[in-house]
């Protein structure tokens, strides 16, 4: 097992992700976890994460005391390497040239890190504006880069080893062999840690969470919920109830083949509400996207706690409530193992208002959305309900910029089912992670037969993805972004113009609000 102390990158589940792929387990830990509780998960290296602090700062974040002091090896990624050099007396400051991308990176030791590199000298991803001055004593540098003379240096011992690239990211050539040598040749760790050693151990965790108590899971239909119920269902069988609920902000058709699809997997544990009117009309009026989260957040709550009550006569009392929240919905909300900073909130994130008495199970919490799937495979999910892209949450009242209303519901409805039949027939449905149409608060001129027309204007979205954590916009073939348009100004009454949004995540998120 390796404990990965979260200093509040963007990409501490980035390396999480690259160490699991490696086979080896590992948890994330706040920077300041307390040496008692880490010494309880029985770590056998340390990997710390890097962050937006320098550390330098009055204030910078530090590992608790004691917890450096562990005979294990540790490597340190950008500000984690400024802290386990500084600790032993190195010194760190600003290099006076931020450096942000790809660098060519020299090796000068083809051993620990670098073994089996013999000469070469990859692309690396920067991401800082300090760098390594001056090393502790008894350590050596072992990479060099153009901005960082000490771009990576190990402890003469073989015990600390510190990167000033993000060997993580996808952009640093050979980073996974980086990260793969300080397992394996460092550490001598063995890689024998699978989705199904996760499903199984989540299961335990399950029984162990829930006991003999009945649980409710809100069940979207996506991908998300859906693993999530099916590993309740693995881990308590009996004591689950599944709730789908229409909330009016659903794609076209949605609710129906959601009923006919997981009706039938989970059979009687299965229940449906149709909430639409209740949400809608709490939405009446609103323009910002927050709010809007804000108050459909809390339907689900109250609407959960309705289907509780009529629940419990079947099953005894409800205790717990099951979602299928995943780390990119917690780092983008909040921060909860490290310093980050603030995207945006999430519906299933922040915890249950105090008159709830129910206690939060999110099995996934930890995973990104395709590790989701390979678990939902692993569990037997349909492979329809996995395949599927995503869909938030607030569903299309992120995809109406502006108040939501059912008129302009039908029309998105209609344009996004437009688009997403285009792609399919362009057999492209499983090359995109996800891609939809928005409304966007503004009217255009156009002229449709003789008459001058002032219409609504839709925008199309496709983004290729790894994770969710970083996007690039997809590129059509230009027939299937002039077909769709076409379709769509012809047989979408009120749209007069589309157009295909060619943002990538940074700088843009994936949805519109």
């Amino acid at each position: 097992m390796i404990a990965i102390l979260d200093f509040g990158s963007q990409y501490t589940q980035l390396i999480a992700r690259r160490v699991r792929e490696a086979g080896v387990y590992c948890e994330i830990l706040p920077y300041n976890v307390e040496l008692e509780r880490l010494t309880a998960h029985e770590p056998e290296a340390l990997i710390l994460s890097g962050g937006p602090a320098s550390i330098y700062e009055e204030g910078a974040p530090h590992p608790q005391p004691g917890v450096l002091d562990l005979d294990l090896p540790m490597l340190g990624i950008c500000y984690g390497m400024g802290v386990l050099v500084t600790a032993e007396g190195g010194k760190v400051a600003s290099s006076g040239h931020r450096e942000y991308g790809p660098a060519p990176l020299t090796v000068t030791v083809s051993e620990g890190l670098f073994a089996g590199f013999n000469g070469d000298n990859p692309r690396v991803w920067m991401s800082h504006g300090d760098r390594l001055e001056s090393l502790p004593p008894g350590w050596s540098a072992i990479a060099t880069s153009k901005n960082s003379p000490l771009a990576a240096a190990q402890r003469d011992d073989g015990r600390r080893h510190v990167v000033q690239f993000h060997p993580e990211v996808v952009h640093t050539e050979r980073g996974s062999d980086v990260l793969s040598n300080f397992m394996f040749k460092v550490c001598g760790l063995k890689n024998d840690w699978s989705m199904e050693s996760f499903v199984d151990a989540t299961s335990r965790r399950i029984k162990e969470q829930v006991g003999d108590g009945h649980v409710i899971c809100g069940l979207s239909g996506g991908v998300d919920s859906t693993v999530t119920a099916a590993l309740l269902e693995r881990a308590v069988p009996g004591q689950l109830t599944c709730v789908f609920v229409n909330n009016g902000l659903l794609r076209k058709d949605e609710a129906d083949e959601v009923k006919g699809r997981l009706g039938d997997y989970f059979g009687a544990d299965f229940v449906y509400v149709d909430a639409s009117d209740r949400f809608l009309d709490a939405l009446a009026g609103v323009e910002d996207p927050e709010k809007k989260r804000k108050i459909i957040g809390g339907i689900f709550i109250d609407v959960f706690e309705d289907a509780a009550h009529d629940a419990q006569a079947r099953k005894g009392p409800v205790k717990f409530l099951a979602q299928g929240t995943l780390y990119p919905d917690v780092i983008e909300s909040v921060s909860v193992n490290g310093p980050s900073a603030t995207i945006k909130s999430h519906h299933n994130v922040g915890g249950l208002p105090e008159r709830m008495k129910l206690e939060l199970v999110e099995p996934l919490r930890e995973l990104f959305k395709d590790e989701v799937r390979e678990a939902g495979r692993v569990l037997g999910v349909p492979a329809d309900s996995l395949d599927r892209h995503p869909f938030p949450g607030p569903g299309l009242a992120v995809r109406i910029l502006g108040p939501v209303n059912r008129d302009d519901l039908a029309v998105l409805r209609d344009a996004d089912a437009i688009f997403i039949e285009e792609i399919r027939a362009a057999g492209l449905y499983d090359d995109i992670w996800q891609a939809f149409a928005v409304l966007l608060p503004i009217r255009t001129v156009g002229v449709q037969g003789d008459f001058r027309t002032y219409d609504k204007v839709i925008a199309l979205r496709a983004i290729t993805s790894e994770d969710g954590m970083t996007a690039d916009w997809f590129r059509f073939p230009p027939e299937v972004l002039a077909q769709s348009s076409a379709r769509i100004a012809n047989e979408v009454a009120g749209v007069s113009r589309v157009a295909y949004d060619i943002s990538s995540k940074p700088p843009a998120t994936v949805e519109w609000e």
